[in-house]
């Protein structure tokens, strides 16, 4: 197997729109202060304030099977509304803020594996950036939404040790056997037998906003898309990840048992406003009830009678 490449391709057209992102509204929402210069630190803070702040969850895939990826749309979205998205959304926010920071850096698409097999690849539909600083480049993941807090140096053997989740790149053979980045995560349901399991994996084939639009009209739209089947939402904090998968809230913490709880229709908008910090109007709230009830509903319709 070939050794990492070397240097990435570098991204320093304007082609984020960041001419239309309030970057001041965004910062002051990440309760950002810090330093605006390109810099590693500055990237790191923004990483973390990123992924511990702006919210994460598919709702508008499940109810409408819609969703815009304009920066207006999405920061009106995620930031003044106080609603989550998933990484398109996050990655077109996050990269207008880079944009208009002065970053060099390149998008780029992963397979989400998580003990898939990988002769039976899963769609690339996971966006992240790559981040090009004094020639050292560093992969910066802020849309999984159980993320790293900082960026990962992008060699073999890459770590991020911000966290009691940490994260391990490997140059390895990923999909039918060709080369490529693996991003590994310790712990979960799905981990080897070394603690480790495969995130995702990806090349450094670089991505345009016309790309992620591509991508994106399939998760948000495609009747297979596990987005449009049933909503999932997820808050990642310092030593706590929650995540609604339909009716399942599961609460796992460092060195504790994972604990899982079933929740009925109606309980679902308190809880997405206590527990993962996403508001919900009411008209929306009565719909998201609605489309849960109807789910729950089906999972439980007996099927046909044995002819």
């Amino acid at each position: 197997m070939e050794k990492p490449p070397g240097k990435g391709h570098e991204v320093v057209a304007i082609m984020w729109s960041s001419e239309h992102l309030g970057l001041d509204a965004y910062l002051t929402h990440l309760g950002y202060e810090g330093d605006r210069t390109p810099t590693l630190e500055t990237l790191r803070a923004l990483q973390r304030a990123h992924v511990l702040t702006v919210r994460w969850d598919t709702l508008d895939s499940f109810l409408y099977r819609e969703v815009r990826l304009d920066v207006p749309s999405v920061q009106d979205k995620l930031v003044r509304r106080g609603r989550g998205g998933y990484c398109y959304e996050h990655v077109v926010l996050f990269a207008a803020a880079l944009e208009k920071l002065g970053f060099r850096f390149t998008a780029v698409s992963g397979r989400v594996q998580l003990g898939a097999d990988s002769t039976d690849p899963r769609p690339a539909t996971h966006a992240m950036v790559i981040v090009d600083l004094d020639g050292t480049r560093w992969l910066s993941d802020v849309g999984f939404g159980h993320g790293p807090l900082e960026p990962i140096e992008l060699v073999d053997g890459g770590r991020s040790e911000a966290d009691p989740w940490p994260h391990l790149l490997r140059w390895q053979d990923i999909t039918h056997g060709s080369p490529g980045w693996a991003v590994h995560q310790r712990g979960g349901e799905t981990e080897g037998p070394d603690g480790w399991v495969v995130r995702q994996v990806f090349t450094e084939t670089p991505q345009y906003p016309v790309d992620y639009q591509v991508g994106n009209h399939f998760v948000a739209t495609h009747d297979r898309s596990p987005f449009v089947t049933r909503p999932f939402i997820q808050r990642r904090g310092i030593d706590r990840y929650d995540t609604l998968d339909a009716l399942v809230w599961t609460t796992e913490r460092p060195g504790r048992d994972r604990v899982t709880r079933a929740v009925r229709p109606h309980e679902v908008p308190e809880l997405l406003d206590d527990v993962f910090g996403i508001r919900t109007a009411p008209e929306e709230a009565r719909l998201l009830v609605t489309r849960l009830r109807e789910l729950d509903s089906a999972r439980h319709r007996p099927g046909p009678a044995p002819g």
